[in-house]
């Protein structure tokens, strides 16, 4: 893609990641699904769920910041939320064994939520912020990446807040290696980036 650069969100704007997450299911959800107890997530007004995005993205400050920020022309286009796995309780809570494979491994980062600005979709974006969490994982030292896209069957498509945890084929485009398939459009990917 022409013109793609990326800043991690702490070194971005508050109005940059705001016109990421203006319209669509990430208005709502604002990356929070996977960060707090499932009944607190229940309970939490917009408000709440809008200053804890800003909050944990640390615009302005030297970090720690829970994602990537795409550019497109020096427009703001889109989000990818990557940060340390143990940042993301509900996880951990889930009864899904998948989601708690390896808890004793160390050094491995969640890419768990997708976000593209409308005007900028259906142009590749996705994969380039993928391919940015590689490059932002060496950065800070992760050893692994660790995705959970969705597959559709053969002849079906997702729609697009469905395809939010990203598509098998963007990771695998960024490196990213297949590791289970839990379920049957469901599945974890691992980039491996010390050879861990």
């Amino acid at each position: 893609m022409t013109g793609f650069t990326w800043l991690p969100a702490n070194e971005a704007t508050a109005e940059h990641v705001e016109a990421v997450f203006e319209a669509g299911g990430a208005r709502k959800c604002r990356c929070q699904a996977l960060k707090v107890p499932g009944w607190i997530w229940r309970d939490t007004t917009q408000d709440e769920r809008d200053a804890a995005l800003l909050e944990q993205a640390g615009c302005g400050t030297g970090g720690p910041t829970s994602g990537l920020v795409g550019y497109v022309g020096g427009e703001p286009a889109g989000w990818v939320a990557v940060e340390p796995r143990e940042d993301y309780p509900r996880i951990w809570a889930r009864q899904k064994s998948w989601m708690r494979t390896d808890p004793d491994l160390e050094g491995v980062w969640s890419v768990t939520c997708f976000v593209v600005r409308k005007g900028f979709r259906r142009q590749g974006l996705m994969y380039e912020l993928a391919a940015a969490t590689v490059e932002y994982g060496e950065r800070v030292g992760a050893r692994v990446l660790e995705g959970y896209p969705t597959e559709p069957p053969p002849g079906r498509t997702v729609i697009w807040d469905e395809a939010s945890v990203g598509l098998l084929q963007v990771f695998l485009d960024a490196g990213y290696e297949p590791y289970t398939s839990p379920t049957l459009r469901r599945r974890v990917v691992r980039h491996r980036l010390d050879g861990a």
